[in-house]
């Protein structure tokens, strides 16, 4: 039976290819975003509501005869800490109040895995601790908590913890490799580029998403780590960026503890388009167990590390024209590279 689903960011990166998915399915979407939902090709079957997630009267009526929630809304690490408070945490609050006032069938959270903040083990599995690193661990740390609140209070509450997510629109600080890529130059990595770094396709994203919509609530109403079945490391899989792109460029290890020095510094004076988790992990191991959701829902991921940036990449070679000129804070735009654009004419 056909469902209606809301999408809270609905106009996002993951919101346009989790729309597009359920759409295939048979299934309602609304999205609900302050931005338009504007993609051409399904523009005409996406209900596009406009509203703020921190608005409980907007969101109690964007959630009436709506039968699941796909909480994809957050203010990410770039924005000011007083909008990522308010966002990803009053905001979730709002969602979780007026789904339970609605009797919303279920409410599926999308989290991170910047729960875990810097870990010092791998895998990561689902129990370990959760620690915020900044704004926005600490607040996606308060928003799982208040998840578990209200799964206390019998609400149908899966909630997701997807490694970084990449595909067909995604842009934000993946602008940068594929830029470089495309321009032919060198690519740095901080330290040696060895340590294995685990990412996740959006389209296999989309698909642990729809099983959680799907299946019975006592199977899924619980936390699950997602991320690609097949990763190697930042040199490896960008440098399969890189080969595609196909100038005969390569990936070129700099010293991390004097990177980072200059990326703080560059980052105190605005002039970085990367925020510290990122710059303080990508040169350390990073991957997650999905054990659990393989053996509780059947997840299954199609795309390697490699397979969903170099898909990413063909989109953004064919894309290219409509925001060469565009930048922002968003996973829509690419981020601005600041300071680090100058630093292409040395790769």
């Amino acid at each position: 039976m056909t469902k209606i689903f809301l999408i809270t960011g609905g106009a996002g990166f993951l919101g346009i290819n989790l729309a597009r998915h359920l759409l295939a399915k048979g299934e309602r979407v609304i999205s609900y975003d302050l931005a338009p939902f504007d993609y051409p090709d399904c523009q005409d079957r996406v209900t596009d509501l406009r509203g703020d997630i921190r608005n409980p009267e907007q969101m109690t009526a964007a959630l009436r005869g709506v039968d699941v929630v796909v909480h994809t809304a957050a203010a990410l690490p770039l924005y000011k800490p007083e909008d990522i408070y308010t966002t990803d945490i009053d905001g979730t609050r709002n969602v979780l109040q007026s789904a339970k006032a609605n009797n919303v069938e279920r409410v599926i959270h999308i989290s991170s895995t910047a729960v875990y903040g810097i870990p010092d083990h791998h895998p990561l599995v689902e129990s370990d601790k959760m620690v915020g690193v900044g704004p926005y661990g600490e607040a996606k740390v308060k928003a799982e908590e208040m998840m578990n609140e209200f799964r206390a209070q019998g609400m149908c509450v899966p909630v997701l913890r997807p490694k970084s997510f990449i595909g067909p629109e995604r842009l934000g600080v993946f602008a940068m490799l594929y830029e470089w890529a495309y321009e032919g130059k060198n690519f740095p990595v901080l330290g040696s580029g060895n340590n294995p770094y685990q990412y996740l396709a959006v389209e296999d994203l989309c698909d642990a998403i729809y099983a959680c919509a799907t299946l019975p609530c006592e199977t899924v109403n619980d936390t699950f780590n997602v991320g690609a079945k097949e990763f190697g490391t930042p040199k490896t899989d960008f440098q399969a960026v890189l080969d595609y792109a196909g100038h005969g460029k390569k990936i070129v290890p700099i010293p991390e503890g004097p990177a980072i020095l200059a990326l703080k510094v560059l980052s105190a004076a605005g002039l970085s388009p990367l925020y510290p988790w990122i710059y303080e992990t990508v040169g350390k191991e990073s991957f997650v167990s999905i054990e659990k959701a393989q053996k509780t829902f059947g997840f299954a991921p199609r795309y390697s590390n490699k397979d969903a940036l170099i898909r990413n990449y063909q989109w953004y070679v064919t894309n290219l024209d409509k925001f060469k000129n565009a930048s922002g804070v968003s996973h829509r735009v690419p981020w601005k590279q600041g300071a680090l654009r100058l630093a292409k004419v040395f790769f």
